[in-house]
């Protein structure tokens, strides 16, 4: 008896090797928004240095334009491949549905990071902040840099962006707090994280809304190219910006004035915790249920927790970059 007991333990544990083994020799495939992106390019950077760090291999796939269609074909592409896991920031939450779970059928391991998917098309989803508190501080900034009074206008992503259509809803529930009664959204605009079309785009709201005194951008492409369009046309004191952007791009909007300050968490460690995130679902450390947790490598421990139909792994609060400390984050990201 004893030697049988002795024996189931020792395939036990050789079950346990071999398992742990294949999650970290897996191959992790990482698809964003679009080629191009500096704030998908940071991510990706995070998300590599996480799956060398597991022994796995990581995959990046980028469609040149930000369109669902091509995030589709990348996702059979990667169905085809085997891949271990796929983490995607989608360009639309619903229409990549059938994709991921043709993919999730499979065996493969799905989570969204950034922009979110439907719940049933991922096991979690890996979240940068609480997107109520991304969405007021950014009215909260503005309203500020204008005096509480004035027009307004958000320049967005993509019109199907998540987690841009989240933010901005937060942004409109904010409004409504009376102290903003003299604010007026005026319009809402797409720049589909291209850079000439956020130029045009920004261009658009100044001609259509002379009166405008704030933009906000929440995005990083977007928010870059609204500055150069404000710097440009010497705009500095009339037009205010805010909304969330990379250091390294930003730093010369904040220091001339044109945006007093901004918003943004490092999009590194998003790409980071993401990684660790697909190699806990891989090697069944976690399985996406609220209250679970694993060790996502520097970050530390990380909890699983319920957010709306789904679950969420959360980064954490966002971070304001201003004159006093943009010098020392733009050598960063």
């Amino acid at each position: 008896m004893k030697k049988i007991i002795i024996g189931m333990l020792v395939l036990l544990m050789l079950f346990t090797v071999v398992g742990a083994a294949a999650a970290q020799s897996g191959k992790y495939a990482l698809v964003v928004k679009s080629a191009g992106n500096p704030f998908m390019e940071k991510v990706r950077e995070g998300f590599e240095n996480a799956i060398s760090e597991v022994g796995g291999e990581a995959i990046y796939k980028a469609p040149a334009e930000p369109t669902v269609e091509a995030q589709i074909i990348m996702i059979e592409q990667l169905i085809t491949q085997r891949v271990d896991a796929i983490a995607i920031s989608a360009n639309d939450p619903e229409a990549l549905r059938p994709a991921l779970q043709k993919a999730m059928s499979r065996g493969i391991k799905v989570l969204s990071l950034d922009s979110s998917v439907n719940p049933n098309s991922r096991m979690v989803h890996v979240n940068q902040a609480d997107p109520e508190q991304i969405g007021r501080v950014q009215i909260q900034g503005i309203a500020e840099m204008i005096g509480g009074e004035g027009q307004i206008a958000v320049l967005s992503a993509t019109s199907q962006a998540t987690n841009q259509n989240l933010w901005i809803d937060w942004m409109k529930k904010e409004l409504e707090k009376p102290e903003y009664d003299n604010i007026e959204l005026v319009k809402v605009a797409y720049g589909d994280d291209l850079r000439d079309k956020s130029v045009s785009e920004t261009e658009a709201l100044l001609k259509s809304y002379p009166d405008l005194k704030g933009i906000i951008a929440p995005t990083t492409v977007g928010i870059a190219a609204a500055g150069k369009v404000l710097t440009d046309r010497d705009l500095v004191g009339e037009v205010y910006l805010t909304g969330l952007g990379l250091p390294s791009e930003m730093a010369e909007y904040i220091k001339n004035g044109v945006s007093p300050w901004m918003y943004l968490w490092n999009p590194i460690d998003l790409g980071y915790l993401a990684g660790y995130a697909a190699e806990g679902l891989v090697a069944e450390e976690i399985t996406g249920e609220a209250g679970e947790s694993f060790t996502a490598g520097d970050l530390g421990e990380k909890e699983v927790i319920k957010a709306g139909e789904g679950t969420e792994i959360m980064l954490g609060a966002p971070f304001r970059f201003d004159a006093d400390n943009i010098d020392q984050w733009k050598e960063v990201y």
